[in-house]
């Protein structure tokens, strides 16, 4: 029998809709309120950012996070939940302005990995062994802010510093092509791959792919996970969807592309990716007119249209399917595929 599939969202799915150009429009939900609706959601798996665990931990002591950090795991415990990864958040610190592992100053540089280390410890308390790596202003705005090469060598210092820090924590590096930056240094599954397999421990470090991320990159994100699922190295995603090459949307799953969605769940379905017990991630966002009782509404359909498409593909005619590319008739291929997409068959 095919897996079940299990899924995760970020508190921070669930917000007050500002944006660049307009301030909040509905009123903040509080952290425990979010955490009540996960399950009936149909949601088990909790997405963190260190300080979502550990607010202020800036302020706090190694031991002191640690133990805050495990009271939030009481809490998930209660609820019937478990966190999915925790990741650093960096990029809201003003020591982080120009990024923090490849920033030319030494001392933010020595921050970002010291803050890593404390993110680490977190999950631990957290109760999982995963760490996720959004290098959120890890490039430049121009190219000639920084030397590259160098910036690059800091990156694998800093990575290869966590894996010997901590010999249980798995990492996985989620890339972006830009955004906050105009040029990011690890923008796409290949990079991040590239980087892990230099590392002090390749078998602990991974990739997270976001759907969004990849299409801004002008790829298709199915060719990426594939890319990553072919080398073992696929431990997350953060599936969305988006208009093209814009600012990251994160639309609902499916909002804007059916068959570029159909496709994702393809590649997962053919990698057996549900039976690794690993969560499917949504990174999506209420859209800004939304009311507050309908804004997790964009989470229960994402879930919901990507459930959908799995039956689309464990129902599609594989046979024909299979007869039509063995004949090379790629046009009754694409005919087969779009027919059972729409219902028509």
């Amino acid at each position: 029998m095919p897996g079940t599939y299990r899924f995760s969202f970020g508190p921070w799915n669930i917000h007050e809709g500002a944006d660049p150009f307009g301030p909040p429009i509905r009123p903040t939900v509080a952290f425990a309120r979010k955490l009540e609706q996960y399950r009936g959601l149909g949601f088990e798996g909790v997405q963190f950012h260190d300080d979502d665990a550990v607010p202020d931990m800036e302020k706090l002591s190694p031991a002191q996070i640690t133990a805050q950090a495990k009271e939030v795991k009481k809490v998930l415990d209660d609820a019937g939940l478990v966190a999915e990864f925790s990741a650093p958040r960096l990029w809201e610190d003003p020591r982080g302005v120009d990024g923090g592992f490849t920033s030319n100053d030494p001392a933010a540089r020595r921050w970002a990995v010291e803050r890593a280390k404390r993110c680490a410890d977190i999950a631990h308390g957290l109760g999982t062994n995963f760490m996720v790596w959004w290098l959120a202003r890890e490039g430049t705005y121009i190219r000639e802010a920084k030397n590259a090469i160098e910036a690059h060598r800091w990156l694998l210092e800093s990575l290869n510093e966590i894996l010997l820090y901590d010999r249980q924590i798995t990492i996985a590096i989620e890339p972006k092509p830009n955004e906050p930056m105009d040029h990011a240094y690890i923008p796409t599954i290949g990079h991040a791959l590239a980087l892990a397999a230099q590392s002090a421990d390749p078998s602990r470090v991974g990739g997270l792919i976001e759907s969004a991320h990849a299409i801004l990159a002008g790829l298709d994100p199915s060719d990426e996970m594939a890319f990553a699922l072919a080398a073992g190295k696929l431990w997350s995603v953060h599936l969305n969807d988006q208009n093209g090459l814009k600012f990251d949307q994160d639309k609902a799953f499916g909002a804007a592309d059916l068959r570029r969605a159909y496709n994702q769940v393809r590649v997962l379905e053919l990698a057996g990716y549900a039976d690794t017990e690993r969560f499917i991630g949504l990174d999506v966002k209420a859209m800004r007119t939304q009311k507050p009782e309908a804004a997790t509404r964009h989470l229960a359909n994402s879930r919901r249209f990507f459930l959908a498409l799995v039956d689309k593909h464990r129902t599609l005619n594989h046979a024909a399917a299979g007869q039509a590319v063995a004949q090379r008739d790629y046009e009754q291929l694409e005919a087969l595929i779009l027919e059972h997409l729409m219902g028509l068959k």
